[in-house]
């Protein structure tokens, strides 16, 4: 069982891994620790049709351990992380995020903190260890509470300068929990939208909740294309992903944070491995970047300690800190698009003045779950002393997996903290160059899982 206690928070099979079982035990076990800052905690789901399932267990358990259970309902992980930062309680969201429909999980903030990484792994130790013993009976004793409404008002009021904007709107809710929000934010706005697939649905009828997928955004395209909206946006399964879309471009989580910079004073801004140089190139012409590990709990503890304004995944998970609390809220990000299109700010002719440079999309290499973060060190080994015809290196950066810096480009492998695969990714100057560097570090990859199996 220990596979399902990951880096960023707890996900599994519904059944095999979150059954009764587990999920009692996760919140008794929890809870303790909970407890030690805490008096309460918010408990929220998301469409997933065992969401209410799981969240009965789950209540089950904190009550063992003593804690004040409230329950959010229905509401997008963001507004499980609002209650958590606004009012200093500890959080837990049950949600399968961009996963297929049997899959759930939980992500946790306590002291407003994610709790994750060794915590995490030091949980699921002991879930394995004592679950078989305990003995947790059902007690769904919870206290109702409406948040959803506060949060939503918070972001009406908020952006309420957008107010009849004149721009036309395609969304695409995909089924998920942004559709409890959306509509009620656009209808107080009186913002001129479009809403594709609002109503919420675990399984996913029309669509994988999966915006970095492009399969995921045929309908918004198709609506893009008709001519009659000005900007899309979609969202994954518990909204805090986004993608933008404008007629001509899928712009990308590193290209947004270039954008937002552009209304910030003397920006600090923090970028995953994975974002482009273009990124930390331009902000550093206004500003200062840094760069840092993959993944929304590691971005939130960063986005703290350095005091910064904004985090960035080219994924689509954008944490602000610049007139909000720091975490990764979709529906905000999408907000404060509009608010650059309120200034005139022209999306695609301030990206078309970027540097061109040649990029391939994520790039996933199946390996196993067991050998991944190995097969990475022995990459770093490789490149130490690498062949005389493999490119000619300037520098590694091994903040998270091995970026490195090439002449005209780089390139990045890193092992996937939540699936059994190396991510990649690669930029140039040149398409020839692109592929060279694409090809030299797969290549080497492939040499040592021979080596390795």
């Amino acid at each position: 069982m220990q596979h399902i206690f990951r880096e960023y928070d707890i996900r599994g099979i519904f059944e095999k891994d979150l059954n009764e079982k587990s999920i009692k035990a996760i919140g008794f076990l929890l809870g303790e620790k909970i407890s030690k800052f805490h008096k309460s905690v918010t408990i929220g789901y998301d469409a997933r049709v065992h969401s209410k399932t799981i969240f009965n267990w789950l209540v089950s358990g904190l009550n063992k351990a003593g804690l004040e259970v409230k329950n959010l309902g229905l509401v997008p992980t963001p507004c499980s992380y609002f209650t958590s930062y606004k009012y200093d309680n500890a959080s837990i969201m049950i949600t399968g995020s961009h996963n297929p429909p049997e899959y759930n999980g939980l992500k946790i903030t306590i002291n407003k903190l994610p709790f994750f990484g060794k915590d995490i792994t030091s949980l699921g130790k002991e879930v394995v260890e004592k679950m078989d013993t305990l003995d947790i009976q059902d007690d769904f004793t919870c206290k109702d509470t409406d948040l959803l409404n506060e949060y939503t008002n918070f972001l009406i009021e908020h952006f309420s300068n957008l107010k009849n904007l004149n721009t036309s709107v395609v969304i695409d809710c995909g089924n998920g929990v942004a559709g409890v929000v959306i509509p009620k934010i656009c209808e107080k706005l009186n913002l001129k939208t479009k809403i594709l697939f609002q109503e919420p649905d675990g399984t996913f009828p029309n669509h994988h909740p999966d915006p970095t997928e492009e399969k995921n955004l045929v309908d918004i395209k198709k609506e893009l294309k008709s001519g009659k909206f000005d900007i899309g946006f979609a969202f994954d399964g518990d909204a805090d992903r986004i993608a933008v879309l404008t007629k001509k471009r899928n712009i990308k989580g590193d290209e947004l944070a270039i954008l937002y910079s552009k209304i910030m004073k003397n920006p600090q801004i923090i970028g995953e491995v994975k974002c482009s140089q273009v990124m930390y190139d331009e902000i550093d012409k206004i500003g200062k970047t840094y760069m840092y590990k993959t993944g929304h709990s590691n971005l939130k503890v960063k986005l703290k300690e350095l005091n910064a304004d904004l985090a960035a995944e080219v994924s689509g998970h954008i944490f602000f800190a610049d007139r909000y609390f720091g975490y990764d809220d979709a529906i905000y990000a999408m907000l404060r698009v509009l608010e650059l299109l309120y200034m005139k700010i022209d999306l695609d002719h301030e990206l078309e003045k970027l540097p061109i440079t040649y990029s391939t999309d994520e790039i996933k290499l199946k390996t196993d779950e067991s050998k991944k973060f190995q097969e990475v060190e022995k990459l770093k080994e490789f490149l130490q002393n690498p062949p005389s015809n493999f490119p000619k290196i300037r520098k590694i950066i091994d903040v998270d997996g091995v970026r490195v810096i090439f002449e005209n480009g780089w390139g990045l492998i890193r092992a996937s903290n939540t699936t059994p695969v190396l991510v990649a990714r690669f930029e140039a100057n040149s398409k020839e160059d692109m592929i060279s560097y694409k090809n030299a570090m797969e290549n080497a990859i492939i040499n040592i899982q021979k080596l390795n199996i």
